[in-house]
């Protein structure tokens, strides 16, 4: 049993918060030279290279059964379809207005919570999700007049992430986190080499596997390392800290892709797009809050 260590949690967060929209950054640099499917083979492939021998050296298993293999594969599946989406969607966004318009997932998580699992949830959290959301729209409305429905796929990136956070609270208890996303790893490898296969016979351009250049294969390598460094700091962050007090810095992640944003690409969002990022922080934040100063249910009296 290990004490909380809450300087040393936040610190991981941190990490996460930067090395995320990093991640995200070297997919948009590599979008037009590298087919879709392949980034996510190497995505998924590097996971399964890092996490599957720290599996072994630990002695933990990554073996899967029963009910918690069946849930695994659909959360590797709706891993594989959120990063998908989230790589389109920067071909034709700025990163910072992409992962802010995806940050509408904790608001999805909020009210499927209430919906499909009973969980209680006030007026104030549910105005809170509104306004979120109305946040978001005006980030998506710019970016929807000029580039058109890619727009609407960090949304569709929001549900996907929503979606496999729930399968994780499904499995949570019955596995570990790190044999989890490794296991997680292989799955994709799995789903998605047969897909390159195909797309490489077939010349689907998306799908195709090429030959990158020296300076491609050096970011894919960087890609697949951040995507899995940044996760198992996120997973390790959430040991010393509880989730209550590292949950706000998540936010964090928008200004660090605006940072990226500008450095990699001089992208900035424009007004109206800002003061969306604004509302939108400031409303999951507000959530935030709220979680923390709402009592939890009393046990049942025996």
């Amino acid at each position: 049993m290990h004490l909380d260590r809450p300087f040393l949690g936040v610190l991981l967060m941190l990490g996460f918060c930067i090395l995320a929209p990093l991640g995200d950054g070297m997919a948009k640099l590599l979008g037009a030279t590298v087919p879709l499917v392949m980034l996510l083979l190497v995505r998924f492939a590097m996971q399964a290279a890092i996490l599957v021998p720290l599996c072994r050296a630990t002695g933990r298993g990554i073996a899967l059964r029963g009910r918690v293999l069946r849930l695994a594969w659909a959360r590797a599946a709706l891993h594989i379809a959120g990063i998908a989406m989230m790589f389109t969607s920067l071909y034709f966004l700025p990163l910072a207005d992409a992962i802010a318009i995806a940050f509408v997932m904790p608001f999805l998580l909020l009210l499927a919570g209430h919906f499909l699992m009973g969980e209680e949830v006030g007026w104030r959290r549910f105005t809170a999700c509104i306004v979120g959301f109305a946040g978001t729209l005006m980030v998506i409305r710019p970016s929807f007049e000029e580039v058109g429905w890619p727009a609407l796929l960090p949304l569709g990136v929001a549900v996907s992430f929503a979606a496999f956070m729930l399968v994780t609270r499904a499995i949570a208890r019955e596995t570990e986190p790190v044999p989890l996303q490794a296991a997680n790893g292989l799955m994709g490898v799995a789903i998605l080499l047969p897909l390159a296969l195909i797309g490489t016979a077939f010349d689907l351009a998306p799908a195709r596997l090429v030959v990158p250049a020296p300076a491609d294969l050096v970011l894919l390598g960087l890609l697949g390392v951040l995507g899995t460094v940044a996760h198992l700091l996120m997973t390790w962050s959430l040991r010393f800290a509880p989730a209550s007090t590292l949950a706000p810095m998540q936010y964090l992640e928008i200004p660090f892709a605006t940072l990226f944003g500008w450095l990699l690409f001089r992208d900035l969002p424009d007004g109206m797009a800002a003061a969306g990022i604004l509302v939108t922080v400031a409303s999951g934040l507000y959530i935030v809050l709220r979680e923390r100063a709402t009592p939890a249910p009393a046990p049942p009296a025996t």
